[in-house]
């Protein structure tokens, strides 16, 4: 079994590294932001639709059916993606998608030496907080930040950042939670 693991650990690195050099190529550090974006939803797509994710890796369907059916669902993605996602899906290897994504991720925060910060507010955040975050995170990591911004209003305010699978979760939904939690959890009904 450790071979079988290897070996799709290096069909996941090979996949990642294929695309990275491509959209590199293309564009530079905005072009493999973008394309990280959107691998992001293609995974949320393939996840949410079973029906697609068994057609991307059945093999009943010819790869020349399989590489089609990516190229027109995801026609409008950058085309290394779609590029790499058509050879995986003729492959029958599109349950790595997952991982091709994370590995990706972890490619361009080598290559590049960045380190990738979501961040998601309630609110756009404004320039000065912006660099505010940026300064910070950078000199707590080390290394160059890019921040990939997200708006939730589920959250209701507050912050939720996230790098390297570590998450600090500030936001006042989390907080409200955590205070309904210690209510429920207390024997004499919440009161102090």
């Amino acid at each position: 079994m450790p071979t079988n693991r290897l070996a799709e650990k290096e069909k996941v690195q090979t996949y990642a590294a294929v695309l990275l050099k491509g959209v590199l190529a293309e564009g530079g550090q905005a072009a493999a932001m973008a394309v990280r974006d959107q691998m992001d939803q293609v995974v949320r797509i393939v996840r949410a639709n079973p029906a697609l994710a068994e057609a991307l890796k059945n093999p009943a369907y010819t790869a020349a059916q399989r590489n089609e059916l990516v190229r027109g669902t995801f026609a409008e993605c950058d085309p290394a993606l779609v590029d790499v996602l058509a050879v995986m899906a003729e492959r029958g290897e599109a349950d790595l998608l997952g991982r091709v994504c994370s590995s990706f991720e972890d490619a361009i925060q080598r290559e590049l030496n960045v380190t990738i910060v979501d961040v998601t507010t309630a609110i756009a955040l404004d320039d000065h907080l912006r660099e505010i975050i940026t300064t910070k995170t950078a000199k707590d990591l080390g290394t160059q930040v890019v921040l990939r911004e997200h708006i939730d209003k589920s959250i209701l305010g507050g912050i939720i950042m996230s790098a390297n699978g570590k998450q600090i979760d500030a936001s006042v939904l989390s907080k409200l939670e955590a205070a309904r939690s210690v209510l429920k959890s207390s024997a004499d009904g919440g009161e102090c």
